[in-house]
């Protein structure tokens, strides 16, 4: 069944075709595609209640529809492991972000627990004027821009599938556990890149789709970041 959300429509209401973390997260959650817990602090205080719910250290980023790169902008704060830095970092990020985008649309700064580290894969969607939609797999974070290491089908994707485009990558051996690292699990892989096949096949109205990086530990995958792009109309 398709998603029929009020985060769908307050961003046509808007004007806008991008969703931002908190939103892109939540409608992933729906599908039931595993996320990291992520929620929307409108203000410091807001903020350090969150981070003392979700316990420490947590992450705080900007939560715009109009900053993509939420890094390059300043806009991420990592490993704060108390009240104060939460405080700080929340003060940093505001006055950081307004100068260099004073026409973006700040609805606030996202909270999430800060993930144990992982290795970082990518799972993106993208529609390709003749097939449609398009699955990509490959190894995540800054590496798929400089390695550019990725696999590619048309969705729908099978397990059969999947399984193919984890092994056609030449990171593969990282997942297998290079080296005496821990690998990866290739099922809970082979999960997430069918899970959203199924979530772009029955969801038109998404025109992009990027999880990077989602941290893939010996028994699971959980997506850390997650931006969606809507049609226009």
């Amino acid at each position: 069944m398709a998603l029929q959300s009020k985060i769908m429509n307050r961003a046509k209401s808007e004007g806008r075709t991008a969703l931002t973390e908190v939103e892109s997260k939540e409608l992933l959650k729906q599908w039931g595609i595993p996320v990291v817990e992520t929620r929307l602090a409108r203000n410091k205080k807001e903020a350090i209640s969150m981070s003392k719910e979700m316990g420490f250290p947590v992450v705080l980023k900007i939560n715009s529809p109009d900053i993509v790169h939420k890094s390059d902008s300043g806009g991420v704060r990592l490993g704060l492991a108390n009240a104060t830095q939460v405080a700080n970092a929340y003060s940093e990020i505001i006055s950081s972000i307004k100068p260099k985008y004073p026409k973006a649309i700040i609805q606030g700064i996202s909270v999430q627990r800060m993930a144990p580290l992982g290795i970082e894969v990518i799972i993106g969607m993208s529609k390709d004027p003749q097939f449609g939609p398009v699955i990509m797999f490959g190894l995540g974070g800054i590496m798929v821009e400089v390695l550019k290491d990725v696999s590619f089908r048309i969705v729908p994707v099978t397990q059969k599938d999947a399984q193919e485009m984890i092994k056609e990558i030449k990171g593969y051996p990282l997942l297998e556990g290079y080296r005496g690292q821990e690998p990866a699990s290739i099922p809970a892989l082979k999960e997430l890149i069918v899970s959203v096949s199924q979530f772009a096949e029955q969801n038109p109205q998404i025109k992009e789709l990027d999880l990077n990086p989602i941290f893939a530990y010996k028994d699971k995958a959980i997506a850390v970041d997650a931006r969606i792009i809507l049609e226009e109309g």
